[in-house]
């Protein structure tokens, strides 16, 4: 049988045990069309690029299929028939991948990298010497007089 990888998105708005209800659902609709689900990945929700029906975020959940074309195109009908699913995507490929996707990978790896302000590639900071407070409008009005007037700028007198 053909081997497929699909990925979709649900709202933001949904839990996660509804998109675990979800992903059981088409995960039936395979299994009834003779298929079978080689492996699955929560991937939670996570920020997307732009938004989609109204959406900034999503959860997306991935699928590795073994099945025929009659059960990814009945899988595919049930995605755009539910109002709860924003976007799915399924692409055959000549092998399943094994073990953990890219995206698991990246999750488990992304905990261990420096927090906060620092950077370990430049030296701390020097401290600033305090800077020289701005002259106050009564320095200013006994050094030079009105402020406001110039001499030689057309408003003497006025």
């Amino acid at each position: 049988m053909p081997l497929y990888e699909s990925v979709f998105i649900a709202r933001q708005d949904i839990s996660a045990a509804q998109v675990d209800t979800l992903a059981d659902s088409f995960e039936n609709v395979i299994s009834e069309n003779g298929g079978s689900i080689a492996k699955r990945e929560n991937w939670g929700l996570r920020t997307m690029a732009y938004k989609l029906k109204k959406n900034r975020k999503g959860h997306y959940v991935l699928f590795n299929i073994d099945a025929p074309a009659t059960a990814v195109h009945e899988m595919e009908r049930q995605m755009r028939i539910n109002e709860d699913i924003l976007r799915y995507l399924t692409v055959r490929v000549d092998e399943l991948e094994e073990g953990p996707s890219i995206i698991m990978r990246n999750k488990d790896r992304g905990d261990d990298r420096p927090r906060g302000r620092g950077r370990p590639d430049r030296a701390p900071r020097e401290p600033r010497e305090p800077r020289e407070a701005a002259p106050s409008a009564e320095a200013k009005a006994d050094a030079g007089g009105d402020a406001g007037a110039k001499e030689g700028d057309g408003m003497n007198g006025v």
